[in-house]
């Protein structure tokens, strides 16, 4: 069943939810029209202090509060460090030693073309390809160097990850 729209007097159907909060559990549903409005203006942020969106970005990012560096060992800070420039690894799933070092220089510019991590998953990366094509396809009046550039880097670990 199709709702109507939320919004105050507006007839239309409410197709687009949005959030009437920051929990993500009750929705408002809107019209196209008042869900753009909405969206615009609302800040998911709104009322939290510095402190606290700092922790909840943290939360977000890494999972669970980061530690205060300065209570880290060296080795502790480096690791902390390589995880959050490579990015996008499954926790706990971090191989011994550096990553950088063990992947061809081929395969690393492969990742950085498809803004990607190191880490990220055979589906994370054709969807990423998929979305990047889609913005900068020659057909739809893309970027050629663009295009070749995420088709070759996509191709590159396509070969790498050893997929048919």
């Amino acid at each position: 069943m199709i709702k109507r729209c939320d919004y105050k007097d507006c007839q239309k159907a409410g197709l687009h939810k949005c959030p009437k909060d920051r929990t993500l559990s009750d929705y408002w549903h809107f019209c196209q029209a008042h869900a753009a409005e909405y969206n615009k203006n609302w800040n998911y942020y709104a009322g939290m202090t510095p402190e606290e969106i700092e922790r909840e970005w943290e939360h977000d990012k890494f999972g669970a509060q980061a530690t205060d560096s300065k209570n880290m060992s060296a080795k502790e800070f480096q690791q902390a460090l390589d995880d959050f420039l490579i990015g996008d690894r499954p926790r706990g799933s971090r191989p011994s030693g550096s990553v950088t070092k063990s992947l061809p220089m081929n395969v690393m510019a492969a990742f950085q073309s498809l803004k990607l991590g190191t880490g990220a998953s055979w589906s994370a990366i054709q969807k990423k390809y998929r979305e990047l094509a889609k913005t900068h396809h020659p057909d739809i009046g893309g970027d050629n160097k663009k295009f070749v550039k995420i088709t070759t880097a996509y191709q590159t670990l396509k070969k790498y990850l050893e997929k048919k």
